[in-house]
């Protein structure tokens, strides 16, 4: 690690939510095929068909707290894991890669009977299509000790068995006014509604999410960004940022509006799987280390790229000094009001 980002005794930040293990199934031409029309865009196989599969299929840590916890990590925060896993080999070998790449899993809580989630990614050319079984955990909020609170708690993605979780979670938040919290509400958490979660809604300094999933937390029409990016701040977070599944955002503040494109370059987009998760995990680590939201935006676009040029969530996670080349190599690449 390089040394203490923030005051805190052990973690800069703690990254809080579920993880899981990604099983990779990458789809072959053929019977399969996408079709675009107004509702979206489909993944389509014919019933009964024998679909042959890459060969190149593989299983890695994955879930929104995990690839957060190893992206700020990567960039030099000191990391911890508060997750709930199963007894099971592949809970262990999670814990054993979060280690691997320096993220502290003391925090991380053992439910013995429930199990740990693969979630099947199906993947065909740079796209994917997620199935995702959730696990029933008995979410109960323990205390972190003195010199477990960290500066930030980056709240991410959880079951739908949290919300109670989720409630003695922001009891604790009131009782430690000093801890800045970064929040992206996953699935369950959208369907809660922004009045269920009010109370993490208005706590929150950064309010994070892609541009699909901000109109339903919104609540507004799915083509006005401008009204959904306002209803957002009204919410309560001082900061809103709504990134789109390639790699582009817009920050918007009570004195700010800012906006980064997709970074690209000359070589071609593999894998979209973690890129959301990479951008959203390198802006808030960039905030903790003290840049301005330009620069930050500047640093999670660059980071998705990378993503996005390797197969699978983390492998393409760069490192603080990469980036920092990277950047220093594209002046020219900038936010801008």
């Amino acid at each position: 690690m390089t040394g203490f980002i923030t005051s805190a005794q052990n973690f800069d930040i703690i990254s809080l939510g579920d993880v899981v293990t990604d099983e990779f199934i990458r789809l072959s031409d053929g019977p399969v095929r996408v079709r675009d029309d107004d509702q979206g865009r489909w993944l389509e196989i014919p019933l009964g068909t024998k679909v042959v599969v890459a060969d190149e299929n593989s299983s890695s840590t994955g879930g929104s707290a995990a690839n957060a916890a190893v992206a700020m990590s990567r960039l030099g925060l000191r990391v911890g894991l508060a997750s709930y896993l199963a007894h099971d080999q592949i809970g262990l070998d999670i814990l054993s890669a979060m280690r691997g790449d320096g993220v502290g899993t003391d925090l991380a809580r053992v439910d013995a009977p429930s199990h740990t989630v693969r979630n099947i990614i199906l993947s065909f050319g740079s796209e994917r299509t997620i199935l995702v079984r959730h696990a029933g955990f008995n979410y109960v909020w323990k205390d972190f000790k003195d010199h477990d609170v960290p500066t930030w708690l980056y709240v991410n993605s959880l079951g739908p068995d949290a919300l109670t979780y989720l409630d003695e979670l922001a009891d604790w938040l009131d009782l430690h006014s000093d801890v800045r919290l970064a929040f992206q509400p996953g699935t369950f958490q959208i369907e809660a509604g922004s009045e269920r979660l009010a109370r993490l809604y208005t706590r929150a300094e950064i309010l994070l999410c892609s541009s699909s999933s901000a109109p339903l937390i919104a609540g507004t029409p799915l083509n006005d960004v401008d009204l959904t990016l306002d209803t957002l701040l009204k919410l309560g977070p001082r900061h809103v940022i709504v990134f789109s599944e390639t790699g582009g955002a817009i920050a918007l503040s009570k004195d700010e509006r800012l906006s980064v494109d997709e970074f690209s370059d000359s070589d071609p987009v593999v894998d979209m799987t973690g890129v959301g998760a990479a951008f959203a995990a390198t802006l808030v680590a960039a905030i903790v280390t003290g840049r301005s939201m330009g620069e930050a935006l500047r640093w999670s676009s660059m980071n998705a790229a990378s993503v996005s040029r390797q197969f699978g969530t983390q492998t393409g996670l760069l490192k603080l000094k990469d980036l920092a080349s990277r950047l220093e190599a594209a002046p020219e690449f900038v936010a801008y009001a």
